[in-house]
């Protein structure tokens, strides 16, 4: 596939491919690096849906926040602009680059079409309550997904959720799988947020993703701004979406994480 994939990239960027190779990650999309012959680079990723994800890099660079620019694309290939990947970004750079992409607002919550990280779906029908759209696309849609006992828990909380969630918070433009891996940086300045799942939400839904696996350090809020009332209670609801995405994909070795999640919770 990867040959195949350099190949349909070269080919959209009207080139001869003179190298290719394979870029660390791809647990659901496979990318290469090509070269062309006339020197020219770009990362080439496939996937479902590679014009719903050019979409979504268009609208975070819309909104200022770096991402890289999309040289061709079709219904299977996006072709990317290489970026600079040389480690961690300072926190207050990736602060400033997310307080860009919130600053954006929507009308409502939701998108303009569902996406999906592999199997697993991400419904995004428009919604004028967040607790209701938290709870019916983010945490009852994992009905028939995972264990029982798991989901009676889960239940629970979205039927909390009207008490736990604010009812209209601004819709702000979130990129939706936020966390470190899909951040880069040449060490200092963010040069690109990746691997999109956008949609309006409330912002505290990315700011939680950020902190799952670990954090961007102190400086990431100052540059961001405070956190609103009551944000570290709401965390563990906002990230039990991403547990339960890494539990249907890649197995029992996240249960854990998401149990962890529910206790604090409280349920």
């Amino acid at each position: 596939m990867s040959a195949a994939l350099a190949r349909r990239a070269a080919a959209l960027l009207g080139g001869d491919l003179a190298q290719t190779r394979t870029l660390p990650g791809g647990d659901l999309s496979e990318c290469v690096l090509i070269r062309l012959a006339d020197g020219r680079e770009a990362v080439a990723k496939s996937g479902p849906a590679p014009r719903m994800e050019a979409a979504m890099l268009a609208a975070i660079a819309g909104s200022g926040a770096p991402a890289p620019a999309v040289l061709a694309v079709d219904d299977t290939v996006l072709v990317l602009e290489r970026l600079s990947d040389a480690g961690a970004p300072a926190p207050a750079e990736l602060g400033r680059a997310v307080a860009r992409l919130h600053a954006v607002s929507g009308a409502r919550y939701g998108w303009h079409a569902d996406y999906a990280f592999g199997p697993v779906t991400i419904a995004n029908a428009w919604s004028d309550d967040w607790p209701a759209f938290w709870a019916e696309r983010r945490l009852l849609c994992h009905a028939g997904h995972v264990p029982g006992a798991l989901m009676r828990r889960l239940e629970a909380v979205a039927a909390d959720l009207k008490n736990r969630l604010p009812a209209r918070p601004r819709p702000a433009l979130l990129h939706g799988d936020l966390w470190g891996g899909n951040v880069l940086s040449d060490g200092v300045r963010v040069t690109g947020l990746i691997d999109p799942a956008c949609y309006h939400g409330h912002a505290e839904v990315d700011c939680a993703m950020l902190a799952l696996f670990g954090r961007p350090g102190p400086g990431f809020r100052e540059a961001y701004g405070p956190p609103e009332p009551g944000e570290a209670e709401r965390a563990a609801i906002y990230k039990l979406w991403p547990a339960l995405v890494h539990l249907r994909l890649f197995g029992a070795g996240y249960r854990g994480m998401v149990e962890g999640l529910l206790e604090a919770a409280w349920v």
